[in-house]
């Protein structure tokens, strides 16, 4: 079976700023709630517990310019938990969300990248400017009520990275060929940034 190669963010230019942020969920089980959902081990996850859709906030303090976002599912261990319609929206707050993308999945297994190509941000318009972004849960395999999702990651810029941005390539990179993803991109030019903010400074 082929093996995609690793997603590797310094090598990329990248840096995960997850940290920088407040995070959110509608509702969790105990136990499965955003620690679980932030912890580098994808055996542990965020399960919902409630009626959908499920959300999942993540509220930065200032205006960031985010390059990447990568979202972990795995059906063989989660099957009728696992999310099948998954829409991403953006905004300064929650009275402005904006979807700016959506995914649709069969049975997906591993780290998926969210397409970023007209969000209309940056030099070349792949770049996400955003104080919120939300990731909604709207179906799951088999009408599932509940979901999982494994991990989460939200990449910006390293200023600080002594070599340059390689190409991001293919926004989806899973462990297994047999997951189909489908995925549309509401292209946008909101969220223009004022002259007073610069990206964010990452410590």
């Amino acid at each position: 079976m082929e093996i995609d190669p690793p997603f590797d963010s310094a090598a990329l230019g990248l840096k995960e700023i997850g940290n920088l942020a407040s995070w959110t969920v509608s509702t969790s089980k105990p136990g499965c709630g955003v620690e679980a959902l932030r912890d580098d081990d994808t055996n542990l996850f965020w399960q919902s517990d409630g009626p959908q859709p499920h959300h999942l906030n993540i509220h930065f303090s200032r205006l960031v310019s985010i390059r990447s976002i990568r979202i972990f599912l795995d059906f063989h261990a989660d099957e009728s938990y696992t999310p099948t319609r998954i829409t991403l929206l953006a905004g300064t707050g929650y009275h402005d969300l904006i979807p700016f993308s959506s995914l649709e999945f069969e049975r997906p297994v591993g780290w998926i990248g969210v397409p970023l190509d007209h969000v209309g941000g940056g030099e070349d318009g792949k770049t996400l400017r955003a104080f919120l972004v939300q990731v909604k849960i709207v179906e799951n395999h088999q009408n599932g009520k509940d979901t999982h999702v494994r991990g989460l990651k939200v990449y910006a810029r390293d200023e600080r990275a002594k070599s340059g941005l390689g190409t991001l390539g293919d926004p989806i990179e899973s462990r297994t060929k047999t997951s189909t993803v489908k995925t549309a991109v509401t292209e946008r030019t909101w969220l223009v940034e004022p002259d007073w903010m610069g990206d964010p400074e990452l410590r």
